[in-house]
């Protein structure tokens, strides 16, 4: 057999462009050493990478780094919708984060670089096509977070939610290293196709108890990276202990890694038969957990960490299909897989338009204070208040949010043509509660106060910082983007498909 390999370069291109987008930063930084030529590198670099991953995308399906029919890199549309997802996320939380970044409170070629490289694992996990470059690929987006976290100057709460997310990721990642280490002294491959056609072709292999330990560890594993209940409690304390921008990433970016690797595995590698129970269990806890515990949320960011980890609950319902025959037959797998990623898409979005808007209505630097903060918001700054109360209705599913709408209208139409009537009565029942805080917070932005603020304070009596350019910019286009989404989402729901 040949050695060497043919390495199709033109697959690659969007690891390139990421990859290359954090190393002209560094260099930018190490030889201008000017924030501001920084922060235009590390943008351009960020909309390069979703333009190259888009093309690449439209042009078919690549493979490269193959041995025989296994391939380590697989570039299809799929992948190319988690590229140009990441890279435009990224490019989002660097604009957030630009008000900040100018007032000195992180560093700023740092900040950019980590950032690229986050986003560098990002693009890659689309393409993942075995368990090395997904692992590598997944702790590439997630180990740049541990620092962005605490990178904070002069916050305690920040060193603290960066030391807990640490702790809880390296523990995460050891569990599903050790899974992936039983799946392979079980069947002797590493690439995703091949274990899942060698544990459907020989049943014997899915009955060994160091398989099921196997598929349990690894799920386990990915499981913390989704925020899933149990593997939740990390979430909230980091989100709020994050700087603004980067809980935005988070939310959005991290959130939307963690499902890619996690459909990997299930789609291609493991058995329904063992996954989908196990699925069908952690969707139900997630989504139920995370809605009743927010609803006694008071701090901003909390609420929209624990809002967020309901909605992973809402994104894993699909799945749980596949606990029953009827969900495990090709056209309902197929609409499973297709309705967890275009819901991940659909919420990305909108979790990134509320982000935007809290980082539009906080001073430059703050974190995202009380819900009391934000009384009266709409009145004071119309547009503004506006746009989180459209992000907030579109989680919560209800028009004029038509994102969202859609995303739970394809949650539930997955789920009952997989035979999974049950489990889509669960997601509605939960949607109905999450509409408890979702409209509470709404009505609370056009709230009157007590006592009117002054145009020149915020909410929470804190001095006004006239809105930064780019702050607004990127809360323009999630907004647009969340109102496009919702008129055109069979667009993302056939990307998912591919």
């Amino acid at each position: 057999m040949n050695a060497v390999q043919s390495v199709d370069s033109v697959a690659l291109l969007p690891a390139y462009l990421a990859a290359g987008t954090a190393v002209l930063v560094l260099i930018t930084d190490l030889l201008l050493a000017r924030p501001r030529a920084t922060i235009v590198v590390a943008a351009l670099g960020a909309l390069g990478t979703a333009v190259g991953a888009a093309v690449v995308g439209a042009g078919g399906e690549r493979q490269t780094f193959c041995v025989g029919a296994d391939c380590s890199w697989i570039f299809g549309g799929r992948a190319a919708l988690v590229g140009a997802v990441v890279a435009l996320l990224t490019l989002g939380v660097l604009g957030l984060s630009v008000p900040a970044l100018r007032a000195g409170r992180s560093p700023v070629g740092e900040y950019c670089f980590l950032l690229a490289c986050s986003m560098t694992g990002g693009v890659v996990l689309g393409a993942a096509g075995d368990l090395i470059t997904l692992i590598v690929a997944l702790e590439t987006l997630t180990l740049p977070l541990y620092v962005l976290v605490g990178l904070r100057r002069g916050s305690l709460a920040s060193a603290e939610a960066a030391v807990t997310f640490f702790v809880v990721s390296v523990v995460a990642t050891t569990v599903t290293l050790l899974g992936a280490a039983l799946l392979y002294a079980v069947t002797g491959g590493l690439h995703l196709d091949r274990l899942g056609a060698l544990l459907a072709e020989r049943p014997e292999l899915r009955d060994l108890p160091l398989t099921t330990a196997a598929v349990a560890l690894v799920l386990i594993g990915l499981a913390f990276k989704v925020a899933a209940v149990p593997f939740h409690a990390w979430a909230p304390a980091t989100y709020d202990g994050a700087p603004l921008p980067v809980a935005a990433y988070l939310s959005t970016a991290s959130k939307l890694g963690g499902v890619v690797a996690l459909l990997a595995v299930v789609q291609r590698a493991l058995p329904a038969e063992q996954t989908g129970p196990v699925l069908a269990l952690l969707a139900v806890l997630t989504m139920t957990v995370g809605n009743l515990v927010a609803l006694r949320q008071r701090r901003t960011v909390r609420l929209l960490a624990w809002s967020s980890v309901a909605q992973a609950g809402y994104i894993l319902a699909p799945l749980g299909a596949l606990a029953l025959a009827a969900g495990r037959t090709g056209e309902a797998r197929d609409a499973a897989y297709a309705a967890a990623v275009a819901y991940t898409v659909f919420f990305v979005v909108l979790e990134l338009a509320a982000f935007a808007a809290v980082t539009a209505l906080r001073p430059a630097g703050a974190d995202g204070g009380t819900l009391d903060d934000l009384r009266g918001a709409a009145r004071r700054h119309p547009w503004r208040g506006a746009a989180l109360g459209l992000a907030l209705v579109g989680l919560a599913g209800l028009p004029p949010g038509l994102a969202g709408l859609f995303a739970k209208v394809t949650v539930v139409r997955a789920l009952l043509d997989g035979g999974a009537a049950w489990l889509a009565l669960v997601v509605a029942v939960n949607a109905v509660i999450g509409l408890a805080y979702y409209l509470r917070v709404t009505a609370t932005l056009w709230a009157p106060t007590a006592t009117p603020a002054p145009a020149s304070t915020l909410p929470g009596g804190a001095a006004a910082v006239p809105v930064v350019g780019v702050v607004a910019v990127v809360l323009a286009v999630a907004t647009v983007a969340t109102v496009v989404l919702g008129v055109a989402p069979q667009l993302v729901l056939d990307l998912a498909a591919r």
